[in-house]
């Protein structure tokens, strides 16, 4: 599903050079038109400037949130950030610790938008600020399938740490609870997949497909 490498492995991804004479928008980079673009977009933002990217990319951002609990550094965020990029959420919301493991995020998180809260109560209060709906996503009895609901346009997605999923002042915070079907042994799945599952079922209801340039194609 795509390409895994890092930023700056010129094996694996990237473009050279810009052959012939650079283009005059203000949009491209002079410095990566002249040495090559190894960086892990889509060829739409080949050679593109880093806060370009990013401009373009708010145009278009999805209504939905999503928030991950980080009181034991949960190594999941960068996934979950990594996750939100791809399917354009509007922000992460990283609740607890401030400081998380950015290495999962596969350099995403330059351009994709992270809030930190102190504690839920400051989270829920932002959230209500904003007239989003809390949805915790767990296996908690009292929750609802995720396959059998719609999720609201104006939402923001919440996820627990690995082991213990969504703590108690999180659970009590939540509007909704969903949990995702599982049909194996294992008694949960970690917060970063949950997240791709849950971020792709908005994106069922309310996003269709994207116009072609926007995940390949060649520059400009």
């Amino acid at each position: 599903m795509g390409d895994g490498a890092p930023e700056g492995d010129e094996s694996e991804i990237g473009v050279g050079p810009w052959p012939g004479d650079p283009p005059t928008d203000p949009r491209y980079d002079p410095e990566l038109l002249a040495h090559g673009d190894r960086r892990n977009v889509v060829d739409r933002y080949r050679y593109w400037r880093q806060e370009a990217v990013i401009a373009d990319l708010d145009r278009r951002r999805h209504t939905f949130h999503v928030a991950i609990e980080n009181w034991q550094h949960d190594f999941n965020i960068g996934t979950v950030v990594r996750n939100a990029n791809a399917f354009l959420a509007a922000e992460v919301h990283v609740v607890g610790r401030r400081r998380w493991n950015r290495r999962g995020a596969m350099v995403t998180d330059r351009y994709q938008h992270v809030r930190h809260h102190e504690t839920i109560d400051q989270f829920v209060a932002w959230a209500r600020s904003a007239d989003l709906v809390v949805i915790g996503i767990d296996n908690l009895p009292g929750s609802r399938p995720l396959e059998t609901v719609t999720l609201p346009p104006r939402c923001v997605l919440l996820f627990g740490q690995e082991g213990p999923g969504l703590s108690d002042p999180a659970r009590t915070a939540c509007d909704q609870l969903f949990s995702i079907a599982q049909y194996g042994s294992t008694r949960s799945i970690n917060a970063g997949v949950a997240s791709g599952i849950a971020m792709h079922a908005w994106i069922r209801a309310h996003a269709g497909p994207p116009p072609p340039e926007w995940s390949s194609g060649s520059p400009g």
